[in-house]
This record gives C-alpha cells, sequence and structure tokens, in this order.
C-alpha cells in the first residue's frame, strides 16, 4: 500500500465522504465513494488489489485475528435487539400510555425537552448507551409536545460524549484515565496519579462543559439557529419529520398498537435496561480484574469492562421482562412477530451506515490521515499556542475518521510528547484541548458511530442531525478555542481558572446574541 502520511491526498476520501454526504444526503453512497476512491489510491488504481482489500476489510468486520470480531458483531446486535424492545414497547400500548401519561404531567415543549437533557446527563456510564436509551424513552413525549426529532437529536448528541468525557465512571473515562497513566509512567511523572490528572483535566474541558451548558440553554429557552429553525417550525405544525426522505432511522414502520397498555409497560423494561447494562458492566470489568490477579476498584471495573456484551446482557434481560409483562394481555402471536420483524428493520439502515463507516475508518487509518494532521505540529511551534492547535487539529482529525476515541489514542501521546519537550506546566491543559477538540470533530462529522446512533435513538434523518447540530457545535468550539489561547499565554494551568473565567464570560456573550438572533420555542408557536 502507498504511505501517504506526508501527503495531503490523506485527506481525500475522508474529504470526499464528507462532503458528498452534506450536499447529496446520500449517506451509504457518500462513504462507499469515500471508501472505494481510498481503497484505489492506496493500490494505484490496480482493480484486483483493491477488490481483495476491499474483501479483506469487509470481512474483518466480522471476523479478525481468526475469531470472531465481538465489539463490532455485539454492537449490531444490541442495535438489532433495542429496536425489537423499541417495537415491543410501542405494540404493548406502553409508549401510548406514556405519552397520555406525559400530556398531564409535562405540559409543554420545555419540560419535554429539559427530560431529555436530565435523562441525557443521568446515563453517564457509555455514549452508544446513553444515545439510543434516551431517545427511545424522550420520543413519545417529545413528539406529543411538538419538538423537532432534528433537536431532539441535539440535544441526545450534546449531552452523551460531553458528559461520558469528563466522568470517571464511564467507559470514556476509564479509556482516558488507561492513555494517562502510560503518558505519566512514559515521562516519570509521580506528582499525581492518572486518575487525579484526570479530575484535573475537566474543570479544563471547556467543549464538553460548555456545550452542555448550551444544550441546557437550548433545552430550556427552545432557541433554534440555522437549519433548525425550518425543522421546529415543521414540529409545531405537527410535522416531526420530512416524509418526503422516508422513514428516519430507529423509526418502525406502523405496527399494531394495542389501548390496554401501561406507563410501567415503557418505564419498567427501559429501567431494567439501565440497571442490567450497568450491573453487566461492573460485573464483565470485575471478571477481567478478577483474570489478572487485581483488586476491584469501580475506576477499574469501568476501564477493564467489556462494553458491547454488557450492552447486549442488558437488553436481552430488558427484552425477557418486557415479554414477560405481556404474558396474559391475549395480544396475537402475529402482532408479536410483526413487532420483532419491524424492530429490525427500524435499526437496518443505522447498521447499513454503521458498517460503511466502520469500513471508511479503516481505510482512512491506512491512508494515514491522522498521522499527516499530526505533522502539521512541530517542536518549533511556541508552547503557548500547543493547547490552542491541539484542540483545532485533534478536532479535524476526529472529523475526518468519524471517530473521538481514535484520536485520542493518536494525539494524547503526541500532544505530550511536544509539550513535555517544550514546556511541562502546559501537560494537563494539553491534554484537556485534545479531549476537547475530539469530542468538537465527532459531534460534527456525518461518518461519526455516535453522530449516527443519536440519530437513530431520535428517529431524526441523519444528515439533517448533523446539519442542524453544526451551528451549536462552532459556539462551543469558538468558545473553547478562544480558552485556550487564553491558557496558553496566561499559564494558569493548574485549573485554567483565568482561561475558564474568559471562557464563561465569552459564553455569556454569545448566548446572549443568540437569544437575539435565534427564535425561540414560543415565537414559532405563534406562526
Amino acid at each position: 500500500m502507498v504511505n501517504y502520511s506526508d501527503s495531503i491526498i490523506a485527506l481525500v476520501p475522508a474529504l470526499l465522504a464528507i462532503l458528498l454526504a452534506i450536499f447529496t444526503r446520500k449517506v451509504v453512497l457518500s462513504l462507499g465513494v469515500g471508501i472505494l476512491v481510498g481503497a484505489l489510491l492506496l493500490h494505484r488504481f490496480n482493480p484486483i488489489d483493491t477488490v481483495t482489500y476491499l474483501g479483506k476489510n469487509i470481512f474483518s468486520l466480522f471476523w479478525a485475528d481468526g475469531a470472531l470480531n465481538e465489539w463490532n458483531v455485539l454492537l449490531l446486535v444490541f442495535l438489532l435487539l433495542l429496536g425489537v424492545l423499541s417495537t415491543l414497547i410501542q405494540t404493548s400500548g406502553g409508549a401510548r400510555a406514556f405519552g397520555e401519561w406525559a400530556a398531564t404531567h409535562v405540559k409543554t415543549a420545555r419540560g419535554a425537552r429539559l427530560v431529555a437533557f436530565g435523562l441525557g446527563i443521568l446515563i453517564f456510564i457509555d455514549d452508544y448507551f446513553n444515545s439510543l436509551a434516551v431517545g427511545n424513552v424522550s420520543r413519545p413525549l417529545t413528539d406529543r409536545r411538538g419538538v423537532s426529532r432534528a433537536k431532539l437529536a441535539y440535544l441526545i448528541d450534546s449531552t452523551a460524549a460531553p458528559v461520558c468525557v469528563i466522568s470517571p465512571l464511564s467507559s470514556w473515562g476509564a479509556f482516558i484515565i488507561s492513555i494517562i497513566a502510560g503518558i505519566l509512567t512514559t515521562h516519570s511523572i509521580t506528582d499525581y496519579s492518572a486518575f487525579s490528572a484526570f479530575m484535573m483535566i475537566v474543570p479544563m474541558n471547556f467543549y464538553a462543559i460548555f456545550a452542555l451548558l448550551l444544550t441546557l440553554y437550548i433545552a430550556y429557552s427552545g432557541v433554534s439557529v440555522g437549519p433548525m429553525k425550518q425543522h421546529e417550525h415543521r414540529a409545531a405544525k405537527g410535522e416531526l419529520f420530512d416524509a418526503s426522505k422516508g422513514t428516519p432511522m430507529g423509526m418502525a414502520k406502523e405496527v399494531n398498537e394495542h389501548t390496554n397498555g401501561k406507563v410501567r409497560d415503557l418505564v419498567v423494561p427501559i429501567v431494567v435496561l439501565v440497571i442490567a447494562t450497568i450491573s453487566a458492566l461492573l460485573g464483565t470489568g470485575a471478571q477481567a480484574l478478577a483474570a489478572d490477579n487485581r483488586p476491584f476498584t469501580l475506576i477499574g471495573a469501568f476501564e477493564a469492562t467489556d462494553v458491547t456484551r454488557s450492552l447486549v446482557a442488558g437488553v436481552v434481560i430488558s427484552l425477557i421482562v418486557a415479554f414477560l409483562m405481556l404474558i396474559g394481555r391475549k395480544i396475537p402471536g402475529r402482532d408479536y412477530r410483526a413487532s420483532i420483524v419491524a424492530g429490525m428493520r427500524s435499526m437496518w439502515p443505522a447498521v447499513v451506515i454503521l458498517l460503511f463507516a466502520w469500513t471508511i475508518i479503516a481505510v482512512i487509518g491506512d491512508m494515514k490521515t491522522g498521522d499527516y494532521l499530526a505533522s502539521f505540529i512541530s517542536n518549533s511551534i511556541s508552547a503557548s499556542y500547543l493547547p490552542f492547535l491541539l484542540f483545532l487539529i485533534a478536532g479535524l482529525m476526529a472529523f475526518s475518521t468519524g471517530t473521538s476515541w481514535g484520536t485520542f489514542g493518536i494525539m494524547l501521546p503526541i500532544g505530550a510528547d511536544l509539550v513535555m519537550a517544550v514546556d511541562a506546566s502546559l501537560l494537563l491543559p494539553t491534554l484537556a484541548a485534545v479531549l476537547a477538540g475530539s469530542v468538537f470533530g465527532d459531534h460534527c462529522s456525518p461518518i461519526s458511530d455516535t453522530t449516527i446512533l443519536s440519530s437513530t435513538g431520535a428517529g431524526s434523518h441523519h444528515i439533517d442531525h448533523v446539519t442542524t447540530q453544526l451551528p451549536y457545535a462552532l459556539v462551543g468550539a469558538v468558545t473553547a478555542a478562544v480558552g485556550y489561547l487564553v491558557i496558553g499565554f496566561t499559564e494558569s494551568s493548574v485549573f485554567g481558572f483565568i482561561g475558564a473565567l474568559v471562557t464563561f464570560v465569552l459564553f455569556v456573550v454569545v448566548l446572549n446574541v443568540l437569544s437575539k438572533k435565534g427564535e425561540t420555542a414560543s415565537d414559532l408557536q405563534t406562526d
């Protein structure tokens, strides 16, 4: 394969797929073109080598290193089973009952938005689980209160990753802490532990913090900017999505919804799903620790846990409970069969897009896109600019590759090596900037799996979610970028106090501008 680590050609497949997805709104086609072009470039347009390479990549999605690729396969199984759970709840009448209950208890669009935001904060264990669970619980409520699917997708996506990246008791936190531990060992830093370093980084993760604050403000005020205005206008008129684009991801076609359902038919399976998944996360983590003869700790368990196995275990237990609750309801067997088929079909678009996204991520990795972007940084750059520049580069890398975790793995060690060579006092702000930039880029990328899953959970068209979330993400990014410039030049490294103060003031100014330039929910309802 050709090595493009020192050539701008490394960016071609990713940028081609992203631009095509935005302009054509055909995600699978766009990803397919990016995959094909990347494979051809890697093999100098040799058709036989290209086909062989693509075949191996596709096969490796399911079978790798002589064994089942459990992460990918189990995540796809989880998606399909979650679709079944969602339609089973719909068949039972639970969704209808919850909507009727919500009509009497949550009477406003603001209340519906705040419920979605609150659930996004509470379910901080894993972003995949967050995106899908919050979407399935919130969607009946936001639909009834005239909140667009695009805005629900924004509320989900902008709480899932930001809350996970600042929570030590999450799959993200454990992964990041493990990387930081390696960095501290490499550079012989003993002044603080990896966990302490992570906690000191949290207040300097400006994008995550201000993304959450902005989401809370949007949930409370209902302000819409950019393309979101059009979607909110339609939702206020009862049009939840543009029917001309087909059924959104995660939305089952009509199933027979029974009228004798209870609120518990929705609440109990979801609560069981949460409890069972968290228990499985801790259980698989504890097993891994025991296998390595390591003592059990919460952080250690989340670091060693098997996320996809835990997700599947949680949804299987929840499905069993949901079926048991329906015993004696006089629901015909054909309705159960229709519910299962409809649930899997509802998730099929997300499954296809994920398969294509994983394939292009592998192609992008072989194109050395990350290495090319990282090469922009050199030791000749002033240390004062490093937090700011690493924020931008991590953002561009995550946007181009569709993975924040992959960006963490590449850019955290690179950032640490660079800053330790010039100014060790800026290590923690630099690591915070990398984390923040990675989440920002991942938020904006149409090939990101978390973006795809947020669309699925909300029942929104995927590109609608990408285009409507972008203006809000850019607000958080600009605010964060200014903060990292201030930190770099003031060297306020311990908690980034000066940088945090400046970014907060800027954030308040931006909110004031948004409140004047945007449209609120009340504005839309009076049109």
